[in-house]
């Protein structure tokens, strides 16, 4: 498949932002852990939960007013720029030295700016391309951000690993430029898409309308959105589950290192291990793009669903050694660019183009709240049972009902 010249600028920007997603779900927890000295490891693993809770929570927030406000002719670009650039200089801060609590503000603060930005980027693809192209696209900006974000990583990785013996500098300090290094990256492939985006669909300003005009209405017209969504189950049915099995994905992604360093596993290992994924997930989400056209978008994202609740089994019950996290990253490797691109795909086929951004902030709702839950179940229940596996079987609980979600709107749309 040719893409648009729109359509590859659009994909660049998965580029841009899965060196950092990927960084912060590999280094930065191994990073957090070196400040935290004296912790326990239950203690860490229910740090970094509530942090990427807080965050989570915060975006949640957010999106819902900020997204409807996008929807208005020139805005959605203008929110994007905004929380891409406080991202982006959060992450360049986080090379600054400071004290572990200091940097957890910082790494949320960052994190909000990455996630927001990434919201209004979703909703900007009914804008790039067509339904028919939606989840080739789609697909292909997660692939191409899982390859795309390796050469980054190798770089840092390099410095990190070889800086103390080959350059004589400090492990700490290298963890700090590679901070600079990702930004930079993330900055280059950020700015095509910025230079030539064009809102396609989007609300109109009344004849003299104000801004104050403007967020009222807005406010007033999340009230009418709500609705519609009720009204319309298949809609509905979706983002209910979404809620459910994404909570898997997400959490899944974001402790699967902190996860690994309370089991005692070589922070070596685990980093290599997760660099492993990045390679056996471009090629899956591709495939993903090509077989949701072959059997179905609904049907690949069940089956999606399926193998995470096996790979949350094995994470539970079986995941002890270097070995077993190497399995489980391959696992999660051939299921994440797929789940998370088709997901993204097939809700902006269902909803009204215009109000891409209104609806995303909603979609973006469930996709948050469902991490904060799912991160606080881990935390909770890790807190008292002092053990990280129940932490982590616990989260098998929320993707079966997602499961289930999802096999009622299948049967309901004819696709089961």
């Amino acid at each position: 498949m040719k893409y648009t010249p729109l359509e590859r600028r659009w994909v660049m920007y998965d580029v841009g932002n899965s060196a950092l997603v990927l960084f912060n779900t590999s280094v930065v927890p191994i990073y957090f852990d070196a400040l935290n000295t004296g912790a326990s490891q239950a203690e860490l693993v229910t740090a970094w939960a509530n942090a990427q809770t807080a965050a989570s929570l915060v975006v949640a927030l957010l999106m819902p007013i900020l997204g409807s406000l996008a929807d208005f002719a020139g805005n959605k670009i203008k929110f994007f720029l905004g929380f891409f650039l406080t991202g982006l200089v959060l992450c360049f801060a986080q090379a600054i030295p400071m004290s572990a609590l200091a940097f957890l503000v910082v790494y949320v603060l960052c994190t909000i700016g990455l996630n927001s930005s990434m919201t209004f980027y979703d909703a900007m693809l009914p804008d790039v391309t067509t339904d028919e192209r939606m989840d080739a696209v789609s697909s292909s900006g997660y692939a191409w951000g899982y390859v795309g974000s390796c050469v980054p990583f190798i770089v840092c990785i390099a410095l990190i690993l070889g800086g103390p013996a080959a350059l004589g500098l400090d492990m700490m300090l290298c963890v700090r430029v590679s901070f600079v290094i990702t930004g930079l990256w993330w900055l280059a492939f950020t700015l095509p898409l910025v230079r030539t985006y064009r809102q396609r669909y989007a609300k109109e300003l009344a004849p003299g309308e104000t801004f104050a005009a403007e967020i009222s209405r807005t406010i007033r017209g999340l009230g009418e959105t709500m609705r519609r969504i009720a009204r319309d189950k298949a809609i509905l049915i979706y983002m209910i589950a979404f809620f459910f099995y994404i909570d898997g994905v997400h959490t899944v992604i974001s402790m699967a290192t902190t996860y690994g360093t309370s089991l005692g596993i070589d922070s070596t290992q685990l980093i290599l291990a997760l660099l492993v994924t990045q390679f056996v997930a471009f090629p899956s989400a591709i495939a993903y793009g090509k077989l949701a056209g072959r059997w179905g978008t609904l049907r690949m994202i069940i089956v999606a669903v399926v193998a995470y609740v096996a790979i949350v089994l094995f994470a539970a019950f079986f995941l002890k050694t270097a070995v077993e996290f190497w399995i489980l990253a391959v696992a999660v490797g051939l299921f994440q660019g797929g789940i998370q691109a088709l997901s993204r795909s097939y809700f902006g086929k269902l909803i009204p183009k215009e109000r891409a951004n209104e609806y995303y902030g909603f979609f973006d709702i469930f996709g948050r709240y469902a991490s904060v839950m799912g991160t606080l179940l881990v935390s909770v229940v890790t807190s008292l049972t002092g053990d990280p596996s129940l932490g982590v079987l616990s989260i098998g609980i929320l993707l079966i009902v997602g499961l289930v979600m999802l096999v009622r709107l299948a049967r309901m749309r004819g696709v089961a």
